[in-house]
C-alpha cells in the first residue's frame, strides 16, 4: 500500500508562485513513474506532469509547460511541482498520483492506481 500526501497549496496573485509536495509512503516509491493532475469545479480531472521513476523521462501538458517544473527527489520519497507565472485558469485541486502502468499512458488518470487527498490552489486576479 502507497500513501500520498500533498502540501503547498494556498492563496496566490496572478504571476505569483508555489510549490506543491508529495510525500510518499513505501520502500518502492522509486520503483513507480509520478504524476500531477488538476481539477477545477465542474470540470473533469486533468494531466498536469509526470516524471518516469528514474527522473529521466518528464511530460508536461501543454497548458503548463513552461511555467511548471516537476522533480523528484528517491531518496527523501517525494515529488515536487513548481508552479510559476500563475494564471487564474491554474486554480484548482491538486493531486499527486503514483504508478502508472507505463509512460506512454501518463497521462490517463485510470491508469493511476494510488491519489493523494489534494490540496487546493487559489490564483486571484
Amino acid at each position: 500500500q502507497v500513501q500520498l500526501v500533498e502540501s503547498g497549496g494556498g492563496l496566490v496573485q496572478a504571476g505569483g508562485s508555489l510549490r506543491l509536495s508529495c510525500a510518499t509512503s513505501g520502500r518502492t516509491f522509486r520503483t513507480y513513474n509520478m504524476g500531477w493532475f488538476r481539477q477545477a469545479p465542474g470540470k473533469e480531472r486533468e494531466f498536469v506532469a509526470a516524471i518516469s521513476w528514474s527522473g529521466s523521462r518528464i511530460s508536461y501538458a501543454d497548458s503548463v509547460k513552461g511555467r511548471f517544473t516537476i522533480s523528484r527527489d528517491n531518496a527523501k520519497n517525494t515529488v515536487h511541482l513548481q508552479m510559476n507565472s500563475l494564471k487564474p485558469e491554474d486554480t484548482a485541486v491538486y493531486y499527486c498520483a503514483a504508478d502508472t502502468t507505463s509512460w506512454a499512458t501518463r497521462q490517463a488518470v485510470e491508469e493511476y492506481h494510488y491519489w493523494g487527498q489534494g490540496t487546493q490552489v487559489t490564483v486571484s486576479s
